[in-house]
């Protein structure tokens, strides 16, 4: 899947491009595309593409931040009307434990959850829903969901657009072909670094 993604990306028209990283980024949380495939990927290839002169910078942050923001908030009023029948379903049964432990964690933190949960892909999918869920009032978790959003959109994105800024470097010494694989390589080892420091931390 991540590989349909990165090739998908680098071959589609901007405009193409753009509505992608927005539906792979709203869909995380309002449709639980996160099980599948985390959004920070889609958002960092996007800042990548940005980076390499493909996409504009700024259209990108307002995509991510935007489509982040809305589909948490569609995440939450899926689970307020139908919380209770999604636990229930088979797919969302696999998760029981950690479901439990995410619903835990929003109890403990209450609104601080909602921000912290965007920093971890598993979280990220169920944290909005689960919050509807319990009804958490709106107000209160839109305020920490903007805040997420704005924060968690734009690092990842410029993380990306920092790759992308070395890949238009790369690409002129060393030829396009190498220099995807490269810029590629880079994200991927941040990734999977931060990924391996939240672990350490849990």
């Amino acid at each position: 899947m991540v590989d349909r993604v990165v090739s998908g990306l680098q071959s589609v028209p901007a405009p193409v491009a753009y509505v992608l990283v927005a539906l792979l980024v709203f869909g995380e949380a309002a449709v639980f595309v996160g099980f599948v495939l985390p959004g920070e990927t889609a958002v960092v290839l996007g800042g990548v593409l940005a980076g390499s002169g493909r996409l504009s910078l700024p259209v990108l942050l307002v995509l991510v931040v935007v489509s982040a923001i809305v589909g948490d908030s569609v995440g939450y009023e899926v689970g307020r009307r139908f919380g209770p029948r999604l636990l229930a379903l088979g797919p969302l049964q696999r998760h029981a434990a950690r479901l439990d432990g995410a619903q835990t964690f929003l109890r403990e933190r209450g609104g601080v959850a909602v921000l912290l949960g965007r920093f971890t892909a598993f979280l990220r999918a169920v944290v909005p829903g689960i919050a509807g869920l319990s009804r958490m009032p709106y107000r209160r978790f839109l305020a920490w969901n903007a805040v997420g959003g704005l924060v968690w959109g734009a690092g990842f994105t410029l993380l990306g657009y920092l790759a992308g800024d070395s890949y238009k470097r790369l690409e002129k010494g060393v030829g396009r072909g190498s220099a995807v694989l490269t810029a590629v390589l880079v994200v991927g080892a941040l990734l999977l670094w931060q990924r391996a420091r939240r672990r350490g931390r849990d």
